[in-house]
This record gives C-alpha cells, structure tokens and sequence, in this order.
C-alpha cells in the first residue's frame, strides 16, 4: 500500500506542546524548567524580564539552546514574599513601594487598591514597559520564537489586547497559535504528585489528531518555593514540585510514545505553517 501524502500523515498526528511559565521568578523555578527539558516532555518555557532571576535564567538558556523561549509579557508581581516591578520608569503600572500590582483585577479576597485594571494605568508607560521586555529578551536570548502572557494581564482589556497584539506584529513574534487546542490542566492546586501524574497520563490518552497546548508551572520544594504565595494558594511549592514530578515522569514519556505523540516547541508550529 502506498505511503499518504504529508497532507494525510499531518491530519493523522497528535502533536503536543508542553510549555513551562514563570522562569526567572525564583531560582526554583529556573532549576525545574531545565529539569523539565533535560529530563522529560518540556520545549517552551516562558522567561520574566522583570523578574528577580531573570540574569541566571538567561545563563541557563545559552548553555541549552534548544529550549525553545517565549517572552512571558509581565505587569504583575503576584507573591507575597518576593515582589518585582517594570523596567522602564512607569509610576502609573507600580504601587507606592515601585512594584506591580499583585492581581490582574481585584480581588475581593485581596486588600484594596490591588488590581492592575483598577490602577489608572497608562496605556503609553504599559506599550514602553512591554517593549522593553521584549528587546531586552532579543537582545539576551537568541532562541526567543514567541510572546505569552503572565496571568493573562496584558490582553485581560481590549486597549491591552490591540496593543499587545500590535507588538507581536511588530516584533514578529506570534502570541498563543489560534489554531492550538488547549490540552487541559493538571488539576489546578493539586499537590499530591502521583495525582498529577494520573492527570496527566488522562489527558494524553484523550488527544486526538491535531497540534495541543499544555501549560503549567514547574518548581522545586525548596525553603525558597516554600516561601512563596498569596492569598487562596498557599501551597506553591508542593504544587508545583508535583507538576515537575508529572512533566519528567517515566510512565508519561512511555505514554507518549506508544501513543506516537510528537512533542514540538513554538518554533516549530510556526515552522511547520
């Protein structure tokens, strides 16, 4: 019988990308994300400019140069312990101590006066925040392919929305592929590691044909994780070492395999376009 044509064999292949958030918040953070490439199904991290580790996670990315990188667009400093803020003079994105806005919108769980939205932004000091931690990225990391969004803040109002798109144009750097399903989640604040796992091993059993997103946060239980958190998550260590736990789990990979799922980067979906 003759082979299918490449149209044929696309329409027929599970391709799955797996994307990690958050490098350069914590040195957690960036040992697990590299973890997560070297040693399991990881090929896109998301990297914070702003963020307080970002030089060492820079470090890290020229020594694996395969790791596909997206620019993880940052306007809030979400932890309780461990704050950042902009790296353009931009008064009107910080509160009166110089950081971001821990929530996207406020909160009611959260004191006042906490929400990005409700800040009085403007939106000239958000385009000149943005841009620079895009150039700054280019100019440090020669394998960014792409732009994400931490906590979704800058595309959460239709003014953040045209210009972070416009950026994107700009930059021609894509943000998040229309044409990518989101795989599912890992069960949310879930701590417990072989839970995680299970979840996960569900997840790649119920794909189907066609190019899926999954994206979680990898860490380490380390006094450093240990001490981050905010209010409703207290337990950010634990989750997010069980997240690494899933995402370099040996029945995982064999999962991955037998199903025949290719695991692919940003880069490469725009390549294969």
């Amino acid at each position: 019988m003759a082979a299918g044509t490449p149209r044929e064999h696309k329409e027929k292949t599970i391709r799955l990308i797996v994307r990690g958030d958050d490098m350069g918040s914590c040195h957690a953070a960036n040992e697990a994300c590299i973890y997560c490439y070297q040693q399991g199904i990881m090929r896109s991290v998301e990297v914070m400019v702003p963020a307080p580790w970002y030089p060492e996670a820079v470090q890290m990315l020229k020594q694996h140069h395969g790791l596909d990188v997206g620019v993880h667009l940052t306007l809030t400093s979400e932890w309780e312990g461990c704050k950042w803020g902009p790296v353009t003079r931009a008064p009107s994105l910080c509160d009166r101590r110089g950081y971001f806005f821990p929530t996207t919108s406020q909160r009611t769980d959260f004191p006042p006066n906490t929400g990005f939205l409700q800040s009085g932004y403007r939106l000239e000091e958000v385009e000149a925040e943005l841009r620079a931690q895009i150039e700054i990225a280019l100019e440090d990391i020669r394998q960014v392919s792409h732009l994400s969004c931490h906590m979704a803040t800058p595309m959460a109002s239709p003014d953040l929305r045209e210009l972070t798109q416009e950026l994107s144009r700009e930059y021609r750097l894509p943000l998040e592929h229309e044409k990518v399903r989101f795989a599912g989640h890992l069960g949310g604040q879930e701590a417990d590691a072989e839970r995680k796992e299970a979840i996960l091993l569900e997840i790649i059993d119920n794909l189907t044909p066609g190019d899926w997103l999954l994206i979680d946060h990898p860490g380490l239980d380390t006094p450093e994780m240990q001490a981050l958190w905010h209010i409703g998550y207290e337990h950010v260590a634990q989750e997010r070492t069980a997240v690494t736990y899933a995402f370099t789990s040996d029945r995982v990979m064999r999962r991955i395999c037998e199903r025949d799922i290719q695991l692919i980067s940003y880069a490469d979906l725009h390549r294969t376009e």
